[in-house]
């Protein structure tokens, strides 16, 4: 048996009720057989078994007090998982479906993503099954304060920066930065995504998106192609959705669909990204009100249609994980889709994944394409840490430039080790080539 399988085998026993970790470092290790069977350097100090633990984990209770004066009791986590190359970095995710396996598959998918960035930030994730949807600006704020009170133990801005994730924008960053600081006094770079009257840098709100667009868009250059004339769908409608849809508009292309949790909208004119941004950004509605505000747009209901039945050349997943499975790609295989690039974390299953490889389809990675927020969060704290502030056009240019990188690094790593087009091995290998040679190098620790 090849050392992959042994690893993998006592994975799958030992976290035999984490299925989303499990598909990820699944899905990870396989795709590293080729360096792993060709260098026994990682076999010699287990290397692999190193990076499939994390450092450490965090588990603990969040009580805070409703409007009504009852005391609620939520669940929490943190997972750090390596910090070969800087301090722990990832977001924090309040949603009701968070759990021990979603985080862990976030944090570990994280080490690649950061690696990639070519920055100095380890991998690490956290969060709550706490749900911010229908809470008060009030309840909000005691939920982030008696989170922050426990979390602000083990974070720091050399050891862990969280930033936000689903269900963590800029309102619940700005209370969890308020408590951190309220209990520790220290005015420091520790949270990303910060408002930008207290640290905050510009383009973080647009980065993900941004960057997702700017990779994809490097991909059409090194085929003599662009944005011009192509028809695009995208998943999803919060941050990534909107300013991936806005980055397309402005190269050229055309979006046509957005999702939300009950439907999505189908505009073959293109969507009004106005009226999205005042429904979901000002007024947190839902799309439904989008097909009342507009004419000749058509509304599906979840259950009675998915968004990637619709025909475009582009396909853009920025909802949540596990959104797009086999059924789906073969949908958009038939349609004629020519590229997949994740805005989300893992929105493609394994089955979608493998099958649009098999149909060269040009499918990018999250942990590559999606790269984009985390790169901004880090120039976040490079500004923190010199106490000064970068202009938009700045951050943008450094962010265009990462995802230009990360696009040669992932496409030069899979040509070099025989597979050609395959982005999702070539973001793995290039991400872990770098950890493990860090890791290598501190000795067993």
């Amino acid at each position: 048996m090849s050392y992959v399988d042994r690893v993998l085998d006592t994975l799958k026993t030992k976290n035999a009720h984490e299925p989303e970790f499990l598909q990820a470092a699944t899905e990870v290790l396989e795709s590293l057989r080729v360096v792993i069977d060709r260098d026994k350097k990682y076999e010699e100090v287990s290397l692999l078994e190193r990076l499939v633990e994390p450092e450490r984990v965090f588990m603990f209770r969040v009580p805070w007090v409703d409007d009504a004066g009852k005391v609620q009791v939520n669940r929490a986590f943190r997972v750090q998982f390596n910090s070969a190359i800087g301090p722990y970095k990832g977001g924090l995710r309040f949603h009701p479906s968070v759990n021990l396996s979603i985080i862990k598959f976030l944090g570990f998918e994280q080490i690649f993503k950061n690696s990639l960035t070519t920055l100095p930030i380890g991998g690490g994730k956290g969060g709550s099954d706490f749900d911010p949807k229908g809470k008060s600006d009030f309840e909000v704020m005691k939920f982030c304060q008696s989170f922050m009170t426990e979390l602000g133990k083990y974070i720091g801005a050399d050891t862990d920066v969280p930033a936000g994730d689903i269900g963590v924008g800029g309102r619940e960053i700005g209370y969890l930065y308020g408590q951190y600081k309220r209990n520790t006094g220290l005015y420091e770079g520790v949270l990303t995504g910060k408002g930008l009257t207290f640290g905050g840098s510009l383009a973080r709100t647009e980065a993900t998106g941004y960057g997702l667009v700017y990779c994809v868009e490097e991909y059409l250059k090194s085929i003599s192609d662009d944005y011009k004339g192509k028809t695009v769908s995208v998943s999803g409608s919060g941050n990534v959705a909107i300013f991936a849809t806005e980055k397309v508009f402005q190269l050229g292309g055309k979006v046509v669909t957005m999702t939300d949790s009950n439907g999505y909208v189908y505009d073959s004119e293109g969507i009004d990204l106005d009226l999205i941004k005042e429904i979901k950004l000002v007024k947190r509605g839902r799309l439904s009100d989008y097909a009342k505000a507009k004419k000749n747009v058509k509304y599906v209901e979840v259950g009675k249609g998915k968004v990637w039945d619709v025909k475009v050349d582009i396909a853009l997943p920025c909802a949540t994980q596990n959104e797009l499975d086999l059924n789906d790609a073969k949908e958009l295989v038939k349609n004629g889709v020519k590229i997949v690039g994740e805005g989300a974390n893992m929105p493609s299953t394994q089955e979608a994944a493998d099958y649009l490889l098999e149909k060269k389809i040009a499918f990018f990675p999250g942990k590559a394409s999606n790269a984009g927020g985390v790169a901004t969060s880090a120039l976040e704290m490079s500004q923190n840490s010199g106490r000064t502030s970068w202009t938009f056009e700045e951050v943008d240019g450094k962010l265009k430039n990462i995802m230009i990188n990360i696009f040669h690094s992932i496409d030069g790593a899979s040509k070099e080790y025989g597979l050609p087009g395959n982005y999702i091995a070539g973001a793995n290998i290039a991400g872990f080539k770098k950890v493990a040679d860090a890791m290598i190098a501190q000795g067993i620790v």
